[in-house]
């Protein structure tokens, strides 16, 4: 008796053991199957493109910074998927080297993947191709290439207003479908810290809140919207779009109030007819129409303060943006094409230092003391003299990431 007693002990502990290693294979399929799938992004096209449109050439850098982006949980067997940043930019003309020296400002600091959304005239798809896949060993981020698209039936409106290409940011909520939230940027924008922490800001924003966006000026004597404008425009000075962070779902299910029609509309139907109603009353073109938008609905906006957005308005003039004094500049916004002219030499240096800096760790690490060096020969300049809040949040995000062991980072 105690014979068969031991062989059934026996069997049923054989059987025990089988049960739990058909578990861990299926753990270790479903672990890779998460690490395989993660392709590049399908982009959302807009049904009002022309004959179906051309669709978005989705690039090379794979998004992720491993082969498993996600991570398997032995009890409940749930992948846990890493969160990409997504990040846009319209570029046109002779912008390449902006957009480029942009994007390459995001990657060097940022932490978790990015996936970005180009939009681009068509000549200038090769060379964004050309230069993004060549960057595609980093393996911290995707890209995705769009041609510049308009509703068809009004689309050399839309062309015209402003500068060429600038209005297509009113449209990204409705072209990218698939995106739930969304940081647009202009080509001439460079981040000096992480995008992670201004991608962090979506946190923060109320049940009402869709966008964050900084105000236009800090000093309502030298601001241009309460002086000039011929339109609502949000708050006391307005908002400058130029850095725009967006809730994109909450954008496409809004319907926002107008001084157009009793009616609430949605953003998809709001956009035309305010045009045609202040195109004669605007000068700054699709911020305008983004002022005019939250003049009517200012719960909807999160304001967010200058050191996200700073501008050579923020010293030329003198210093008028706090945060920044106290904190250094967060996100460089140089406007007006100092880049690439001698008027204010402090935003040109700090762009030039970025555009020639590679992604070798040594490298970036060792551009600080050659940069504060470039600074100190601009304090001629208002905005010179305060040369030490360009370096001051580099400085920390150069040592956050690069000055710590690799395991660390």
């Amino acid at each position: 008796m105690r014979r068969y007693l031991r062989i059934v002990v026996l069997c049923l502990a054989c059987g025990f053991c089988s049960l739990l290693y058909a578990f861990s294979q299926l753990a270790v399929s479903l672990e890779e199957g998460a690490g395989g799938s993660g392709g590049k992004p399908q982009a959302g096209v807009a049904s009002w493109i022309a004959g179906g449109g051309r669709g978005a050439a989705r690039g090379a850098g794979e998004a992720g910074t491993s082969a498993h982006p996600g991570r398997w949980d032995r009890y409940s067997l749930k992948i846990q998927p890493i969160e990409r940043m997504h990040l846009a930019v319209v570029a046109c003309g002779e912008r390449l080297e902006e957009t480029i020296t942009m994007l390459k400002s995001a990657i060097i600091f940022s932490v978790k993947p990015l996936q970005f959304h180009v939009f681009a005239e068509d000549q200038l798809h090769g060379s964004f191709k050309g230069i993004l896949d060549s960057w595609s060993f980093l393996h911290t981020f995707n890209y995705s290439l769009y041609p510049i698209t308009f509703p068809s039936e009004n689309a050399a409106e839309w062309k015209k207003l402003f500068k060429p290409c600038a209005s297509q940011r009113l449209f990204l909520p409705l072209i990218l479908k698939e995106v739930d939230s969304l940081l647009y940027v202009d080509t001439d924008i460079l981040f000096l810290r992480p995008v992670d922490d201004i991608w962090s800001l979506l946190k923060k924003f109320n049940s009402t809140q869709i966008a964050a966006m900084a105000p236009e000026h800090e000093e309502p004597r030298i601001g241009w919207y309460n002086r000039f404008a011929r339109h609502p425009y949000y708050g006391k000075t307005g908002v400058n779009s130029g850095v725009m962070l967006m809730n994109m779902t909450r954008m496409r299910r809004k319907y926002f109030k107008n001084d157009m029609t009793p009616a609430r509309l949605r953003w998809g139907d709001i956009l035309m007819p305010l045009l045609k109603k202040y195109k004669l009353n605007i000068t700054w073109g699709d911020q305008d129409l983004l002022n005019i938008i939250f003049f009517h609905n200012p719960e909807s906006l999160f304001v967010f303060p200058c050191q996200w957005n700073y501008r050579p308005d923020h010293c030329i003039y003198g210093s008028n943006c706090l945060e920044a004094e106290e904190e250094g500049i967060f996100v460089l916004h140089g406007n007006r094409g100092v880049y690439h002219d001698d008027k204010q030499p402090a935003f040109r240096a700090v762009y030039e230092a970025l555009r020639n800096c590679s992604f070798e760790d040594g490298h970036i690490r060792s551009l600080l003391k050659p940069l504060e060096l470039e600074l100190q020969k601009t304090v001629h300049t208002y905005c010179g003299k305060l040369y030490k809040i360009f370096i001051k949040q580099l400085t920390k995000s150069i040592q956050a990431r690069y000055d710590r062991p690799p395991k660390e980072r």
